[in-house]
C-alpha cells in the first residue's frame, strides 16, 4: 500500500478514535441522561424525575470495582509473562508508550512523570539491566489532539538514561521511534524499524489489558513468515477476583472507561484490518 494510503487511513482512525473517547466514558452517558430528564421535566415531570432518580442510582453501582473488573480479567488473561529462559533468548523487547504522563510537569520540573501504566517503563528498564544482550525499542508519539511539542518517544530517552540505558556506552543497545499515535502505527513505524532484525523473537511490552488489540495489530503487521513477536503483559489491574466491598468511584470509573475502550477498539481495529 503507497505511504501517503496509509498516512490517510491512519488520519483517519486517530481523529474519530479522539473524538469519541467519550463514548467510553459511563459519566459521559449519565451527564447525556441527565440533561435530557432536565429538558422533560418542562412537560413530563414525573418520567424526568424517574430518569434523575434513575440516573443516580446508576452512579452509585458505576463505583463497584467488581463489575468493571469482570470485564478486564478476561483481556488480561489473554496472555501470561514469560519465563525468564524465553526473555533470554529474544533479540529485543518493544516496549509501546502509554506509560508516561502529559509533559506538563516535566517542562516545568523536569523530571519525567509516570502514569498509571508506569510499569510499561520500571519493568522494561529493570529487565534491560538484568538481560545486558537485550535490545530496547520504544514506539511512541505524542496521541494527543492538541501538540504539546513534546513526544512520549523523547520523555522515555531521558528516562531511560536515568536508569542507566541508552548511554554513550551502550546507546546502540536503546533506539526510539516517535511517530506512532495509535497501536497500528505502533505496530507499522516498528516493523520499518526492525527491518531485517527479526531473525529472533522480539519481545511486545505493553499493559496487559491491552496486549490482545497490540499482538494482533503486531501480527498482522509482521506476518508469519517476518518475525515472531512474544507478549510480555505488564500493568496488570485485576486479581483472580474481586470482592464487592471494594467501592470507590474515581477508580472504577477510570477501569470502566479503560475496559470499554479496549472492547471498542478490539472491534474497530478488527473490522477496519478486514477491511
Amino acid at each position: 500500500m503507497p505511504y501517503a494510503t496509509v498516512v490517510g487511513l491512519n488520519l483517519s482512525l486517530f481523529l474519530p478514535s479522539k473524538l469519541l473517547s467519550a463514548l467510553t466514558q459511563p459519566i459521559f452517558w449519565l451527564a447525556l441522561w441527565w440533561a435530557l430528564a432536565l429538558a422533560l421535566l418542562i412537560r413530563w415531570r414525573h418520567l424526568a424525575m424517574a430518569m434523575l432518580w434513575g440516573g443516580l442510582f446508576a452512579l452509585g453501582l458505576l463505583g463497584f470495582r467488581a463489575i468493571p473488573d469482570a470485564l478486564l480479567r478476561p483481556l488480561e488473561a489473554s496472555y501470561k509473562v514469560p519465563s525468564a529462559a524465553v526473555v533470554e533468548s529474544a533479540a529485543g523487547l518493544i516496549v509501546l508508550g502509554g506509560g508516561i504522563a502529559h509533559p506538563d510537569s516535566f517542562l516545568a520540573h523536569r523530571q519525567v512523570p509516570l502514569g498509571e501504566a508506569a510499569e510499561r517503563m520500571t519493568v522494561s528498564a529493570a529487565l534491560m539491566h538484568q538481560h545486558p544482550n537485550l535490545a530496547l525499542v520504544f514506539s511512541g508519539g505524542e496521541g494527543r489532539l492538541r501538540s504539546t511539542g513534546v513526544s512520549e518517544s523523547a520523555l522515555a530517552q531521558v528516562f531511560y538514561q536515568e536508569q542507566g540505558l541508552g548511554l554513550s556506552a551502550d546507546k546502540a543497545r536503546v533506539e526510539f521511534e516517535g511517530r506512532s499515535r495509535t497501536t497500528r502505527e505502533n505496530a507499522q513505524q516498528v516493523a520499518v524499524l526492525l527491518g531485517d532484525r527479526c531473525q529472533k523473537p522480539w519481545l511486545l511490552m505493553t499493559s496487559a489489558w491491552h496486549m490482545p488489540r497490540a499482538m494482533a495489530e503486531f501480527e498482522a503487521e509482521f506476518g508469519p513468515n517476518r518475525c515472531t513477536v512474544i507478549p510480555y503483559p505488564v500493568d496488570f489491574r485485576t486479581g483472580e477476583s474481586t470482592a464487592f466491598t471494594e467501592y470507590s468511584l474515581a477508580q472504577s470509573l477510570l477501569r470502566w472507561e479503560i475496559a470499554l475502550h479496549e472492547w471498542l477498539g478490539l472491534l474497530v481495529y478488527r473490522a477496519t484490518r478486514a477491511a
